[in-house]
């Protein structure tokens, strides 16, 4: 499948939840958009984009098995989750084993836990979706450019969004 048909995939799988739909769509545009200005090859890429898409499938069922929608409970069944939806796509094992691995640790911000520039990208795309959506704090955002974010793009497109 291609990214759009991914995309209509997902927004079918949210089951008419704007928030999410939003969310994960606000998510793949900044991904997107910083993995091309860091010139990723086609393969990363293309798995960036699914992941961005995919990276909080686990939240309705979080709602409904927990009442929240916390990091650690996505990471937790995020990865059988988007295995399964992945599956009829035409994905590689490979591929899929990927994006399962990005959804399942886009919560994990710890420097020497990001491995892959996909995975930076993922969580710095994220951040500033949340960030916005939230309203983190000016500190906040400082300290996440500063001490997080580790690709030149992503940096200049913080900056620039929030004013910092």
């Amino acid at each position: 499948m291609n990214i759009a048909q991914i995309l209509e995939k997902m927004i079918g799988f949210s089951d008419g939840n704007i928030h999410d739909i939003e969310h994960f769509m606000k998510v793949w545009t900044y991904a997107k958009t910083i993995g091309e200005l860091e010139n990723l090859d086609r393969d990363t890429q293309y798995i960036l984009e699914v992941a961005a898409i995919t990276h909080d499938i686990a939240c309705p069922l979080c709602r409904e098995k927990y009442g929240n929608t916390n990091g650690k409970y996505q990471e937790e069944e995020g990865g059988p989750l988007v295995t399964e939806f992945l599956a009829d796509t035409g994905m590689t094992k490979e591929q899929i084993s990927r994006v399962a691995y990005l959804v399942s640790h886009h919560h994990t911000l710890t420097l020497q836990g990001i491995e892959g520039l996909d995975y930076q990208i993922l969580i710095e795309a994220d951040y500033l979706v949340n960030a916005a959506e939230s309203g983190y704090s000016r500190e906040n955002i400082e300290n996440f450019i500063e001490k997080i974010m580790q690709t030149g793009s992503g940096r200049r497109i913080a900056r620039a969004v929030f004013g910092v």
